[in-house]
């Protein structure tokens, strides 16, 4: 007869359960993004992100050599610059709010971890939108593709050293990465928003980065929740095919099958955004007593590794990092 089998066995005792973990997070995989404002003096809370600030310059260093300090892999940029127009201008004014961001940031924690800027308009434009757009209203695709190229140039130069678009405008990532050729930036990597949704999951953080659409929505560039998965992963294989030296799925709780299916199909390193909705749903239940917060926490970046992500891009990037040293 054979022994009885008892999976059990492997799970008694913590030492036990750490020995055999088939997951495993580290601090370096952990990407934190980060908001800085224009023209304001101290850190502002976002209402909707319990914990989560629009920074001044002063502040930002601050939370990045904290995050730098707890081993935490990288940072992400999102600037609101005091002025905004129809064409985002301040996202590649070489004095814009990202731009100098981006050398203080590199100034002040050096090579200590990775500095990304988002690459997109939304932030920038006074309607809201991820684009340049028509008389009629609608994106203008090729036009915003000239925008995103001198937006990812300027980071560049001002120290990024990897630019991440975002806007999912068609040909995005075979523009930027011309632009950086020809400006002299071959070395610097670009992580794409492969598959980014159009999610109610992002509420929050359109009150942190000011960047809600003053008419209509994202949904004829951003992907449809309920499209096909392979609309999805032909997005990753443009991409790649493009230029793309990582990808990235947003959000990342309900897409975690896209996530894993993206992972099994490249040989790129897969991202994935634990984005403002994620966490403030988390706060939010937490302040009311109704889960454990730090188990959640946890628990949920553990799903996303285990499905796939070699980074998380997470507003609890630094608290988890230290938890994990």
């Amino acid at each position: 007869m054979f022994p009885v089998v008892r999976p059990r066995r492997l799970r008694r005792t913590a030492p036990l359960r750490r020995l055999v973990a088939g997951t495993r997070l580290h601090p370096a995989e952990l990407i934190l993004p980060l908001f800085v404002k224009e023209g304001i003096t101290e850190a502002q809370p976002v209402r909707s992100m319990p914990g989560v600030v629009q920074h001044t310059r002063d502040s930002l260093r601050e939370a990045v050599v904290e995050a730098a300090e707890a081993g935490v892999g990288g940072v992400i940029l999102f600037g609101i610059p005091a002025r905004k127009d129809a064409r985002g201008s301040g996202a590649d004014d070489p004095e814009g709010i990202v731009q100098v961001a981006l050398a203080d940031v590199r100034k002040e924690a050096g090579e200590a971890l990775v500095v990304m800027a988002d690459t997109c308009l939304d932030e920038y434009t006074d309607h809201g939108h991820c684009g340049v757009l028509t008389a009629a209203g609608e994106v203008d695709n090729d036009a915003t593709l000239e925008r995103y190229a001198s937006a990812a140039v300027a980071q560049a130069r001002a120290g990024a050293h990897v630019v991440a678009p975002s806007g999912m405008m068609d040909g995005q990532v075979g523009a930027i990465r011309a632009a950086l050729d020809t400006d002299g930036f071959a070395e610097i990597p670009i992580l794409s928003y492969s598959a980014k949704y159009a999610s109610a999951f992002f509420g929050p953080f359109r009150d942190a980065a000011e960047c809600a659409p003053q008419f209509g929505d994202r949904n004829a560039y951003q992907q449809d929740p309920a499209g096909p998965i392979g609309e999805a992963l032909r997005e990753v294989r443009l991409d790649l095919e493009e230029g793309a030296d990582a990808v990235m799925i947003k959000p990342a709780m309900a897409y975690l099958d896209i996530i894993r299916q993206v992972r099994d199909m490249v040989e790129v390193p897969v991202a994935a955004y634990q984005v403002s909705g994620e966490y403030a749903m988390v706060e939010a239940a937490a302040a009311n007593g109704w889960l454990d917060r730090d188990r959640v926490i946890m628990e949920s970046l553990v799903a996303i590794k285990r499905a796939g992500a070699d980074m998380i891009m997470s507003y609890w990037a630094t608290e988890v990092a230290r938890k994990l040293a």
